[in-house]
């Protein structure tokens, strides 16, 4: 009779082990954060730590990279993260949803639908809509913000205003610091326009002014020896 008891409070203790050590892994698992797999090129470290290609970066991990240098956070059905030069964020993400706090430089967001997505800056917010896949950028290296949209449902949030962002378009926020390599021509007609936009409106203008230079004086003869200039008489 004492020998059964013995055994049934052996088989309940057992139980009860197996009850509780079934229960400790259900629970460090839903305390799990979710992952994505690190891709870089050059010199970049995860919350101060140099990190390599195939490193593993959880949520709300700050990522920076260096002059030159770039990465890429693959969060799998969430989709991806890419960080140019001398970039700094804090990346969160976990179930539908990716976020970003972008303290430096540009990075790039990609999600596919049904992720939304939210990029924050001094200024404001880039939010892309989970209705659809979107892809966009986020560059604070100027001082203000600017988003571009490359696809998808993305919107700017700034000032207590909501501005969206048409696909190939830019929308910004703040105001861009003077005395930066980002400086810009600030003159009447001219403010918003690109570096390289400039430099092809210039181009055109000098041709113009080429072609007008050689129109006028097609009939003269110049010499640019010693002798002096001679001008045939106008027709």
């Amino acid at each position: 009779m004492i020998s059964r008891t013995w055994s049934r409070k052996s088989m309940a203790f057992a139980v009860a082990i197996a009850v509780l050590s079934v229960y400790s892994m259900v629970a460090l698992a839903g305390q799990t954060k979710m992952s994505g797999e690190l891709s870089v090129s050059g010199q970049v470290t995860v919350n101060g730590q140099s990190a390599i290609s195939g490193a593993t970066v959880f949520s709300e991990s700050t990522i920076t990279t260096a002059a030159n240098s770039s990465a890429v956070v693959s969060l799998g059905k969430l989709g991806r993260v890419e960080l140019l030069p001398n970039t700094t964020v804090k990346l969160s993400f976990g179930a539908g949803n990716i976020s970003a706090s972008l303290d430096a430089g540009r990075l790039q967001v990609s999600t596919l639908a049904g992720i939304s997505a939210i990029v924050t800056t001094k200024d404001g917010a880039a939010v892309a809509d989970a209705a659809q896949a979107a892809t966009f950028m986020v560059d604070v290296e100027c001082g203000d913000t600017r988003v571009n949209s490359q696809g998808g449902a993305v919107e700017l949030r700034a000032g207590g205003k909501t501005v969206q962002v048409a696909a190939g378009s830019t929308e910004t926020a703040g105001t861009a610091q003077p005395g930066t390599r980002c400086t810009r021509l600030a003159a009447p007609g001219m403010a918003g326009i690109s570096g390289g936009a400039l430099a092809a409106l210039l181009l055109a203008a000098g041709g113009a002014v080429a072609a007008g230079i050689i129109a006028a004086t097609q009939d003269n003869d110049f010499n640019f020896g010693g002798n002096p200039i001679v001008i045939s008489p106008a027709r």
